[in-house]
């Protein structure tokens, strides 16, 4: 049996070794308007049919995106050009029925929307994210693939990717189909600053900048440094660098008014696109270090239900709380550490995330793993009709950073950190490229400090959804949490739009707040507030102000046309404010500074 196993084992690496690379070309004769035209050519196949595809979800997503609905004109030939026959099996699935090894599968691709998920051609700068670019053949999953581009004469040609390059610079090869989906690409004019750092095992390390803006060259070069600053506090979190796969790692970074928010995290690069006429504002430098500390955590510290990525699906996850919200906590962390956001302005972040805890019903009366399944829709997902989100979902990102803001403070008080338990979890899953579930993530805090202790917390705030005491917890830093409308009288937080008939309520009520529980909901017209006509937002505003929590009012409503009216009783506007206390003593100020202090 051993013997048999070996042959067969042998068998299947030499077909992978001998196996011919699936190539790509890619053209962009109309890029002038948003098209491509791309070939990919299989050979090798197998006497069965073979099935072709448009990917519908792409890496750092968990929602289906439809890249499908942009491929047009597809045509199919063999080897010698002549056409093949093929079904559109599904909106985006061509099956080509019989053939005699070779398909050549040839589309026309739209592209007009340059983010991290999406794709933009336009003749001066080709803005690639590959699954919303490329089909591909199911079953060939571990084929090397190839990929030319022909570019249009007005692109200046520099490019910046993870893919690997050869001999021809504008033709690049990836191992198999999950490394090149994980490899987006730029080509244009692209300014590129580089610095190296050694990683702790004396292995050099290239960092590249690959900026897309309409900045000075000085400009660029003191961006590049600030993102420097991020990259090495975010070493000094884990103790050393990963091993990226050719020894680089690239921001791909496009900061244009023309393009659309977004910040996507990949193996050995990100793509960040931010709409603005970049000047080198600070405000950008949060999507740097988020996307960066991924290279860690969910890169190489990977879910068990991301592993192995599925294109064809959205990818639910129990743990992204602890995927993008542990991220979300270092992203801004890292900035206070890199002494590029001031202390003092670090705490209308920790409000921020302790207010999407303590403040929200899905913070209050769901868990954090909930809050990660439900990703599959909210995770830039489209839909046209209306959620009850405000009720039952709070951001995995923001729930996620509040529960490491806690955990933070709480092993801090043991004399230890969370930077100590991203390394031990780091060590245990991410070199070792294991991938992790929820109860692998308690059995490292276990080791890190004892098994009651991650027992304990666990129960309460991920399998659960317990309050928790951070008043408490920031005490020890010197800092406090103050009422920041204490005395006002509340409705609750209500959007509106004004009319002639009185303000229009635009989104849901929110649980437990007084116009929620005096029945009053989305669509409904406030036409009067306490027997005063209401027709402006200031209307309201000048009538609660007048008024004190505990306050009974009378308030008159236009319900789907119907006339009616509530009594509705005000509370104390709950808003809150994390501040640093005048006061602290020379021990808070210790632990602040070993909290927020740079490494």
């Amino acid at each position: 049996m051993r013997t048999a196993g070996f042959i067969f084992l042998s068998l299947i690496l030499f077909q992978l070794a001998d196996a011919q690379p699936i190539r790509y070309e890619v053209s962009f004769p109309n890029a002038i308007h948003h098209e491509a035209q791309i070939s990919l050519t299989v050979t090798q196949l197998p006497k069965q049919a073979a099935v072709f595809r448009m990917s519908r979800s792409s890496p750092g997503r968990y929602a289906t995106h439809e890249f499908g609905k942009n491929v047009y004109n597809v045509t199919a030939t063999d080897e010698l050009n002549q056409p093949l026959t093929f079904t559109r099996t599904d909106g985006d699935i061509y099956t080509v029925q019989t053939h005699k090894g070779t398909v050549k599968l040839t589309y026309t691709l739209f592209g007009n929307y340059p983010d991290g998920t999406y794709m933009g051609i336009d003749p001066q700068s080709i803005h690639l994210n590959m699954p919303a670019t490329f089909m591909w053949v199911k079953g060939f999953d571990k084929r090397p693939i190839e990929v030319k581009f022909n570019l249009p004469s007005e692109n200046m040609g520099v490019v910046a990717t993870q893919l690997v390059s050869t001999e021809d610079r504008f033709t690049y090869t990836a191992p198999d189909l999950q490394y090149f989906m994980d490899s987006p690409t730029k080509i244009g004019k692209l300014n590129i600053k580089e610095w190296k750092r050694n990683n702790t095992d004396g292995k050099p390390v290239t960092f590249r900048v690959a900026l897309e803006a309409n900045v000075a060259d000085s400009t660029a070069d003191g961006f590049t440094k600030k993102i420097a600053r991020i990259v090495d506090q975010a070493k000094a979190v884990y103790g050393e660098f990963p091993t990226y796969d050719y020894g680089t790692y690239t921001f791909l970074a496009n900061l244009n008014p023309y393009v659309r928010g977004d910040g996507m995290e990949h193996r050995n690069s990100t793509m960040i696109a931010v709409p603005i006429a970049f000047t080198g504002p600070e405000r950008v430098l949060g999507v740097f270090a988020h996307e960066f500390f991924h290279c860690w955590n969910v890169e190489r510290i990977r879910p068990k239900t991301l592993e192995p990525f599925n294109f064809e699906k959205s990818n639910m996850s129990y743990e992204l709380w602890f995927a993008e919200g542990f991220t979300q906590y270092y992203g801004e962390l890292l900035l206070v550490r890199a002494g590029l956001t001031p202390v003092n302005e670090y705490m209308y972040t920790l409000t921020g995330i302790i207010t999407s805890k303590q403040q929200t019903p899905g913070g209050t009366y769901y868990s954090p793993i909930d809050a990660s399944c439900h990703a599959v829709f909210v995770d830039a997902g489209v839909s046209i009709d209306r959620t009850n989100y405000a009720n039952m979902f709070t951001s995995y990102y923001f729930y996620g950073a509040a529960v490491a803001l806690a955990l933070d403070l709480e092993l801090r008080q043991r004399n230890i950190s969370l930077d100590a338990y991203m390394q031990a979890v780091w060590k245990r899953f991410g070199k070792t490229e294991q991938p992790y579930t929820v109860d692998g993530l308690r059995t490292v805090l276990a080791q890190v400090t004892s098994p009651d202790f991650a027992r304990s917390f666990f129960s309460k705030y991920i399998y659960g959804h317990e309050s928790i005491d951070y008043a408490t917890l920031l005490a020890k830093a010197g800092l406090s949490i103050k009422k920041s409308q204490e005395g006002k009288a509340w409705f609750g937080t209500i959007r509106y739009s004004e009319s002639d008939q009185g303000l229009i309520i635009t989104a849901s009520t929110v649980r437990d707040t007084p116009l929620y529980k005096a029945g009053l909901d989305i669509d409904d017209v406030v036409t009067s507030v306490d027997g005063q006509a209401v027709s402006k937002s200031a209307d309201m505003a000048n009538i609660l102000s007048q008024h004190k929590p505990g306050d009974v009012i009378q308030v008159a409503y236009l319900h789907r046309g119907e006339a009616k009216t509530a009594s509705v009783t005000l509370a104390e506007n709950p808003a809150i404010l994390v501040q640093l206390n005048d006061s602290a003593t020379t021990d808070m100020q210790t632990f602040r500074n070993n909290w927020l202090g740079g490494k």
